[in-house]
């Protein structure tokens, strides 16, 4: 089972983004304050667990944790500063979401455990950066299924829109049928510009072709 504390003498909460490889849709990010009572012997890294699973754990964290807020930090926000410093706009994002939830009687944390190895620092909050984290600790683990899930609602609404590009099976991750469809069709408002969407990209037409 994955450790729940790196610090055992202080408040922490975990945080994690999904969707950052992705060529449409908004980059995700979560945070999580978990009770020092909290114990899941299934809860993971969100890529390691299936959809099911991944659904099944939703309520569990929702319910059991102290604290949790996400974020969508949309696409042109990631075509103006870069996906990483929009990741990390994202969790920044997600610890003032779930720090806006808690009750006057209710403590902050004093330490934020970020998955990955680049972070800027949280005003007030030191932190610490782990390398393959949501597989290591419960507090970023159950971010990671927070943020993972709340994107995946995302991409299944827009799918209803552009059904032609199957986000609400690839996500918008870059897979064949995903490139394929947009070899075919461009792209939609929901494309990041600033990505590779195709491997011979020269010029992208930036609007959507109607070709029905």
């Amino acid at each position: 089972m994955l450790k729940l504390k790196y610090h055992t003498h202080l408040i922490e909460c975990g945080t994690d983004e999904a969707g950052r490889g992705c060529l449409a849709g908004p980059v995700t990010a979560a945070a999580v304050m978990l009770p020092d009572n909290f114990i899941n012997e299934i809860l993971t890294d969100s890529k390691l667990l299936t959809e099911k699973k991944r659904e099944l754990l939703k309520p569990i964290i929702e319910e059991e944790a102290i604290a949790y807020g996400f974020a969508h930090v949309m696409m042109s926000e990631i075509d103006d500063i870069n996906i990483l410093n929009a990741s990390i706009l994202g969790m920044h994002r997600s610890i003032e979401s779930m720090i806006g939830t808690l009750s006057r009687k209710q403590k902050k944390p004093q330490h934020i455990l970020v998955d990955g190895n680049r972070f800027k620092p949280f005003p007030k909050i030191d932190h610490t950066t782990v390398i393959k984290g949501d597989g290591k600790y419960l507090p970023i683990a159950a971010a990671s299924i927070i943020a993972k899930t709340a994107r995946d609602e995302y991409m299944n609404l827009i799918h209803e829109e552009f059904p032609m590009y199957n986000w609400k099976k690839n996500k918008g991750y870059p897979t064949k049928e995903h490139r394929e469809a947009i070899r075919k069709y461009g792209i939609t408002k929901y494309h990041r510009k600033s990505f590779k969407l195709l491997p011979e990209q020269y010029e992208l037409d930036f609007t959507f072709k109607n070709n029905s």
